[in-house]
């Protein structure tokens, strides 16, 4: 896949885009948030785990997804805009 800039894509592709990252972000959210709590969990239970570090190293991917989907957001903004 071609990485184009926000800019010089169509408005359908770009609401496709969004959608896919949006729900993308949202499973591997959802599925972080249940692997820290099961390592949670086996931590208090039975000592340090190093899957607790996984979640932690991977927030900074969901954090650029959601300023993926801003970036989207104000691009199609200004095109209803203008």
């Amino acid at each position: 896949m071609k990485n184009q800039k926000l800019s010089e894509r169509n408005t359908a592709d770009l609401k496709k885009y969004e959608k896919s990252i949006k729900t993308i972000t949202g499973i591997l959210l959802g599925m972080l948030l249940v692997l820290f709590m099961l390592s949670l969990y086996i931590t208090f239970t039975k000592g340090f785990t190093a899957l607790l570090i996984i979640p932690i190293t991977l927030m900074p991917i969901v954090i650029l997804n959601f300023n993926t989907i801003n970036e989207i957001k104000k691009e199609l903004k200004s095109r209803i805009e203008n």
